[in-house]
């Protein structure tokens, strides 16, 4: 009896693991005594979380199985098969018009399907030879359900745009990584993890890259019918600075309006608290000209500072990866330095020059360069990874009610919104180590998680993990 193709053992796995994850959804999905299942919106929190997740894992399998069926069908509609060719005998010009139409999805989906399946299909030598997929983590991760195909596509553009200037040991340590953080992640998420392991796998790309960006900035203005238009771009050396003072000034409207005891930033304008995001942009924006025209103008940007983060080594030798606080790009070294010889910008937070970054019950509220390193620790929002400048530093113990110390192992940064879920719904939160090393666990609820497998947050959560 002949052996069995590699990719018809693959798809027997893929098949196989499919069938147990639908099973999987008939356990969690509760019956009614007439044996059928309930109807969705007589379920439990609990039972909706439980379904949800299986759902998902099912969509990710059933990817899993498609990936290499669209590659299998790529393969059969080359061009030099003309005629013979599958997508052209089923009325369609290639083979990703072929599974866009016939799943209803995008071209650029099915290519993604087609990418993907290409990157993990098992592969032969000339000589007949086996060999394993291209990307084995990701095939791995794609065939168990734990990635789904639009993140795979993320991680193979990434990996195939640095091949031929990485050593495959370190495309290999990379695909592993980013296949291990991808879980639990949106793909915007991923996709700055991703950026930052493409900085990191191919530095000397960064400063070309930096110069055509550069070169592209532009910013043009004009009057019509009353207002003045204007629209540009700018690099994120040059974006970094108002990016971060239109964000200064926005949070700090929202956290004005929150409060009975303090008014809006601009008292004159009874329709302030309506404005939407853009208006208050644009409103923040020209507080900024008009601070720079007269310096005496109260400016609400307490605080925000652009923090750009590298080593020591990278700063004196001008060579590596650095990042800014709020820009997904990472910028190169050489870009660093320049940045850092520029007013307001910290080019790394080591707590020297004897700043002291815990201050026991001395202190209620937490310094600024406590601030500072929370945000090296946590990178932002702990739990969701929002940029820094839209957060707060809270207490874990209360510092009234429990007494707590404005300490870094005490203190997380938080945006509202995620200091408010997580005090209303019973998280918990854990630092694991001191200082700028520590880590940040949240702890679920038992009605979300009954075994409260804590999660990982912070910068080692959506940071990329070289």
């Amino acid at each position: 009896m002949s052996e069995a193709s590699p990719t018809i053992v693959v798809m027997n796995d893929l098949l196989s693991g499919f069938t147990d994850t639908v099973a999987a959804i008939g356990d969690v999905w509760r019956c009614g005594p007439d044996g059928e299942q309930v109807a969705v919106d007589d379920l439990t929190q609990t039972e909706l979380v439980a379904l949800n997740n299986a759902l998902a894992v099912a969509q990710r399998r059933l990817d899993g199985l498609r990936a290499p069926v669209a590659a299998a069908i790529s393969r059969e509609s080359r061009p030099e098969l003309g005629s013979d060719s599958l997508a052209k005998k089923n009325g369609f010009r290639n083979a990703t018009a072929f599974i866009a139409a016939t799943s209803g999805s995008s071209m650029g989906d099915a290519g993604k399907l087609v990418s993907v399946g290409n990157a993990t299909a098992p592969r032969r030598t000339l000589t007949g030879e086996r060999m394993p997929a291209k990307h084995p983590h990701i095939a791995k991760a794609t065939a168990g359900g734990t990635i789904g195909t639009q993140a795979a596509d993320l991680i193979v553009r990434m990996l195939t745009r640095v091949a031929l200037r990485c050593s495959p040991a370190d495309l290999d340590r990379a695909e592993q990584s980013l296949v291990d953080q991808a879980p639990g992640l949106t793909l915007d998420q991923l996709a700055k993890i991703i950026a930052r392991a493409e900085a990191y796998l191919d530095p000397d790309g960064l400063e070309p890259k930096e110069e055509q960006l550069r070169a592209e900035r532009t910013f043009v203005m004009f009057k019509r019918d009353g207002m003045l238009h204007f629209n540009g771009k700018l690099d994120p050396e040059s974006g970094a600075p108002l990016e971060t003072a239109i964000k200064a000034i926005v949070t700090a409207e929202f956290r004005n309006e929150t409060r009975e005891d303090a008014g809006v930033s601009h008292p004159d304008d009874p329709d302030a608290p309506r404005r939407t995001l853009p208006q208050r942009q644009a409103d923040a924006l020209a507080l900024i000209a008009a601070h720079a025209l007269d310096c005496d103008s109260d400016l609400p940007l307490g605080g925000a500072t652009v923090v750009v983060r590298m080593t020591l080594e990278q700063l004196e030798s001008g060579t590596g990866v650095a990042t800014i606080d709020g820009v997904d790009q990472p910028i190169s070294a050489a870009t660093a330095r320049r940045m850092a010889a520029s007013g307001g910008v910290i080019p790394c937070v080591l707590g020297s020059d004897s700043e002291i970054l815990d201050w026991g019950r001395e202190k209620r509220l937490f310094t600024k360069p406590q601030r500072l390193a929370l945000a090296e620790r946590d990178g932002g929002c702990a739990m969701c990874g929002l940029d820094p400048s839209m957060t707060k530093a809270h207490h874990l113990l209360w510092w009234a009610r429990d007494g707590g110390k404005t300490d870094l192992s005490n203190g997380v940064l938080l945006c509202e919104s995620c200091h408010h879920r997580i005090h209303d719904n019973g998280w918990e939160i854990r630092i694991e180590g001191k200082g700028v090393n520590g880590k940040v666990w949240f702890i679920p609820p038992p009605w979300v998680d009954p075994a409260q497998v804590p999660r990982l947050g912070g910068r080692a959560r959506f940071a990329f993990a070289a």
